[in-house]
């Protein structure tokens, strides 16, 4: 994987080279969003990098509250992670990166490695199972090359 991304960074900078700097600014953002939007439509499908799914919730154990409510698990895990207000873009003109910031990339980094947590301020601890959110795929490198030769070839 790393030698697919030092060919993709050579090859993108013999060509990002040849630009003046507002326009490498403007193509780095443009290859930011259209990572970002991946990866939030990669978490949305509950996979990873490599196209393994996540693996399920833990079952909770007292499903019904009062009597005659069943409290629903929702399904989908990680909705508000994956939106803009969490997912960040930081770029200029020589680099880019798409990431998570506060306390938001602690939480992703817990679940990212597997490490272990508080459930709740005051709850028991848990190990939770790695679940990469982030990480590059082999359709993420078509799409920085795509949006890089879309971009150069308006010119």
């Amino acid at each position: 994987m790393s030698d697919d991304l030092t060919a993709i960074e050579t090859w993108a900078g013999a060509l990002l080279a040849q630009l003046q700097p507002g326009q490498r600014r403007v193509v780095t953002r443009k290859i930011a969003q259209d990572l970002r939007r991946s990866q939030a439509q990669r978490i949305a499908a509950q996979q990873a990098p490599d196209g393994t799914p996540y693996e399920k919730r833990k079952q909770r154990k007292n499903l019904r509250g009062k009597k005659g409510r069943l409290k629903r698990q929702k399904a989908a895990m990680f909705k508000k992670i994956r939106t803009q207000k969490n997912l960040k873009i930081e770029q200029d003109e020589n680099q880019l990166s798409v990431g998570f910031l506060g306390r938001v990339a602690r939480i992703a980094r817990v679940h990212q490695e597997g490490l272990t947590d508080k459930v709740s301020r005051k709850g028991p601890e848990y190990r939770y199972p790695a679940r990469p959110l982030l990480g590059f795929s082999a359709t993420d490198q078509t799409l920085i090359c795509d949006s890089l030769l879309r971009h150069l070839s308006a010119f």
